[in-house]
Formats: structure tokens, sequence, C-alpha cells
């Protein structure tokens, strides 16, 4: 990551490095030594930070155990040895920034989640970092059912510089996808992103509607999707960790994207997804630009959090 990427994420992480590194770091300047107060301050502190409490309990019992077996007994040493075991939470599931390879042109990629944390611009985003690194890219307007959301995908889709697919409002969205992966494979487009519907009418449910999607796109090409996204809003803390808990059991959630970074005080969701889900954050949304999108890095992004 070059440094002015670095440097925005870093910016984006301002509120959470103040939620919780500020308070971390008033613990520790209240006691001299690693006892069991300070680590009791120090829980209460990342639950209060949508760490999550099993992996705060995680956190704590692997700073005990290292406070005992390495001697520690110098607050100072405690920073360091916190982002340490926070980088070991992201190596648990392989979140280590890289993309996956597929050799099978196109690579079918759907997008999932509620509506509400920014999945059509996630999309667009996604897109202009496929196009900007050479990949011929198609969208598909599945979520046909939410209005303007044709036009707003349009919109992006126009910035990215990609062709769209797209039906009218109502229209079937298996459909969209089928007619959409036909084009692709026709036009010998490199990906194709999905972008599906968050809520649908009250008679229909939307985990079975985005099951069908599959369903239909399987026709075509049996190995697809080869990706299914999950868009997470960030700000929402842990309730994102229910939304995912519900997709992953509905459609097999291949990888994460955690959108609106920079406006939260609540990014140890990020630390407690990717404990407790054993899925891997794909991408994190530090801003809305189109470019705002970025690649997830553990290491980068626990060196960003850290940063004086």
């Amino acid at each position: 990551m070059g440094l002015l990427n670095f440097e925005r994420l870093k910016n984006s992480l301002i509120r959470t490095r103040e939620n919780l590194l500020g308070k971390v770091q008033s613990i520790i300047s209240l006691k001299p030594v690693i006892d069991d107060e300070l680590l009791a301050h120090l829980e209460e502190t990342l639950v209060g930070s949508d760490v999550g409490i099993s992996t705060t309990e995680k956190l704590i019992e692997n700073l005990k155990v290292r406070a005992r077996e390495q001697r520690y007994n110098k607050v100072e040493e405690i920073r360091t040895v916190l982002k340490e075991e926070i980088e070991k939470l992201f190596a648990v599931n392989g979140s280590v920034g890289s993309q996956p390879r597929f050799d099978q042109r196109p690579v079918v990629v759907m997008i999932v989640g509620v509506n509400g944390v920014g999945k059509t611009t996630t999309v667009g985003k996604l897109a202009y970092i496929y196009r900007t690194t050479g990949s011929k890219v198609l969208i598909a307007a599945a979520d046909t059912f939410r209005a303007a959301s044709n036009e707003q995908l349009e919109i992006w889709a126009g910035r990215a510089g990609v062709r769209i697919v797209q039906q009218a409002h109502g229209a079937d969205p298996g459909a969209v996808a089928f007619d959409a992966l036909k084009s692709a494979i026709s036009n010998g487009d490199d990906v194709l992103l999905i972008d599906t519907a968050g809520r649908l009418h009250t008679k229909v449910n939307l985990m079975e509607e985005l099951k069908k999607i599959k369903r239909v796109l399987q026709k075509q090409l049996p190995e697809a999707p080869h990706e299914v996204l999950l868009v997470l809003d960030a700000t929402t803390g842990q309730n994102a960790i229910v939304q995912a808990r519900q997709f992953t059991a509905a459609l097999g959630i291949t990888g994460l994207i955690l959108t609106k970074l920079d406006g939260t005080a609540k990014g140890g969701i990020v630390f407690s997804i990717s404990n407790e889900l054993r899925v891997p954050v794909r991408y994190i949304g530090v801003g809305e630009g189109i470019d705002d999108l970025q690649p997830f890095d553990k290491k980068v992004f626990v060196d960003a959090l850290f940063e004086d």
C-alpha cells in the first residue's frame, strides 16, 4: 500500500483510535504495573469499542499468558503486546489482504447485504478497482425492488467506466443475473459484479431470492458465483455480526466488505468479525470517493490503527 493510501487509512481510523487506544493509553498511564485491575479496565475498554466479548476474552487471556511467561511487568509493554495479539486474530482466518485468483472467466461476484450499508456504491467502487487493474467488468443491476437503485448504479458504472445490464423496476432479479452472465460470456468480460436487493416485499424472503439468483447463475456456469461478498456497515457495531451470521448460514459467504470505517469509533468490530466468523475481510471502505475502497491487509490495518 502506498504512502497516500496508508495516510488515508490512518486518518479514517481516527475515531476508532481515539476510542480504543486513547482509553488504553489512559489506563496505562494510571497503573505502574500489569495486574488484574489493569487487565479488567482494559477488558472493559475493548468491549466498549465493539471488539466483542468473546474476542476480548481471548485477547485478555493471551495478554495474561504472555505477561506470565515472558515476565512482562511494565505497562509500557502492553501497547506493543496488544498490537501483536490483535494482528494474530486476523491470522486465524487467513485475512492477509490477498484476493483469490480464478482461472474461469468471467469471475462472477455476488454482492449482498441489507439496505443502507452502502452496497450499491460499493459495487461501483469494486468495479473501479477491477477496471483500473486491467479487467473488463460488467455490472448486473439485480436490485430491482428498491426505487432508484438502477439509476444510482448506472451513475456508479459511469464513474467506474464499465458496462451495466439492467431491466425495469420490479423485474425478476434472477432474470437480470441470467442475462448479465450471458452478456459477460459473449462479450469476453473478466468480471461480472451482481448487485442484489437488501430488502424485498414482505411476501418474499430475501435469502430465498438470493439463493434463487445463485441457482439461475449455475444453470449457465455451474461454479458460479465464484465469490459471495457481504457488505457490512461498520457503524452498526455488533449488529453487523448478527447480519454476517445470517447471510453466511444462508448463502455461504466467501468474504466481507466493511464500509464507513471513517465515520465510526467502532472499528474494533473488524477484530471481532475476523475472529468469530472465520470469514476473511476482503475490502474496507474509508471514504465516499470512488477510490476509497481498499483491499484489506491485516498488517497495514493494525499499523494504521496503532500509528501515533
